[in-house]
């Protein structure tokens, strides 16, 4: 069973609302996310308001708030900055309401196209904007990812690989976008259907981008487009990547860099998945390994990547990849 959020308040946070001109609002937990960060929503009658509490030393606020400030300058739809105590932790911020892209689609599945149409405009956007202070999607930041996969899944499925080989085939296909050309475009990291909210404005709202790096506008192409906790069809994705074709410039490299970094992300999230499970016994994120395979596999089959196909062929075969790791609950 998963570990169920601790519905507990920070400490002090009675004081932090008074300073804010929110003393009389009720408090009640909004939301758990992966991480240590907790949300709350602030209700004081007529008006409504988002708690973060990001409590060191697990967690720094001051990199969501840093780029929630830039988003904004910028003219993106970001929760507005309503008051800080970073020193704790705390952050009070504008409440976007409960309308997610997720839930949304899944109800008014006749407007995927056009939503996503909108979030992807919101890329292109990006792209063309100026950098936002936020350090470098550099190797050693793509390595550290990959290797989740050799840290936690490998082992929990039993098997044994030559960790060396795993990471110079990664080096040497990820080494064409680690240069500063392809460091220029701001990363939100995190940009799908669970992090984009649906506004009353018609305007769709950004959240949980605090781990922004300057990296290549393919990467949180494939994290919408290759969505960890949502189904997307290989032609709703192709029909997206030709409407941001047709709202943007890249090179002619693009596509073979969106499937490396869909393959680079993928295999990520898979280590990633496994280590909620085996580590913080967070048992729900194992069903959704079969899809990352799904879309890994997608991805690997791009000419360009034969090399790390071939790898993952040997080491992890077809067979394997279906299977939950040992240990785990049936889901």
């Amino acid at each position: 069973m998963d570990n169920v959020a601790d519905v507990t308040k920070p400490q002090d946070l009675d004081v932090f609302l008074a300073k804010h001109g929110w003393a009389e609002a009720h408090v009640s937990l909004l939301a758990a996310d992966a991480s240590f960060r907790r949300y709350f929503r602030a209700t004081d009658g007529e008006r409504q308001a988002v708690i973060m509490d990001a409590p060191p030393p697990h967690e720094d606020p001051r990199p969501f708030v840093n780029v929630a400030e830039y988003l904004s300058a910028n003219g993106f739809r970001a929760p507005a900055i309503i008051g800080t105590d970073l020193a704790r932790g705390l952050v009070i911020l504008e409440d976007f309401g409960d309308i997610r892209m997720r839930e949304y689609l899944d109800e008014n599945p006749s407007e995927e196209s056009a939503i996503y149409r909108q979030a992807i405009e919101v890329l292109a956007k990006l792209a063309r904007s100026p950098a936002a202070d936020v350090p470098p999607y550099d190797m050693a930041a793509y390595m550290r990812e990959v290797q989740l996969f050799t840290e936690w899944y490998v082992p929990a499925m039993g098997l044994s690989v030559k960790l060396e080989e795993f990471d110079f085939k990664w080096q040497l296909a990820l080494s064409p976008i680690v240069d500063t050309k392809h460091r220029n475009t701001t990363v939100l990291r995190d940009y799908h259907a669970e992090n984009i909210m649906l506004l009353t404005d018609g305007t769709q709202g950004i959240i949980d981008f605090q781990d922004a790096l300057l990296g290549h506008p393919a990467y949180d192409l494939v994290s919408l487009l290759q969505d960890a906790r949502r189904d997307v069809s290989a032609e709703l994705e192709a029909e997206m990547l030709e409407h941001y074709a047709s709202v943007s410039n890249f090179d002619a490299d693009f596509d073979a860099h969106y499937a490396l970094l869909g393959a680079q992300r993928n295999t990520k999230i898979i280590g990633i998945f496994t280590r909620l499970w085996k580590r913080d016994g967070k048992a729900r994120y194992l069903s959704f390994l079969s899809r990352m395979w799904t879309y890994l596999e997608r991805d690997l089959a791009h000419p360009e990547l034969a090399e790390l196909k071939a790898w993952f062929d040997v080491n992890i075969p077809a067979e394997v990849r279906r299977k939950m790791p040992h240990a785990a609950p049936s889901l």
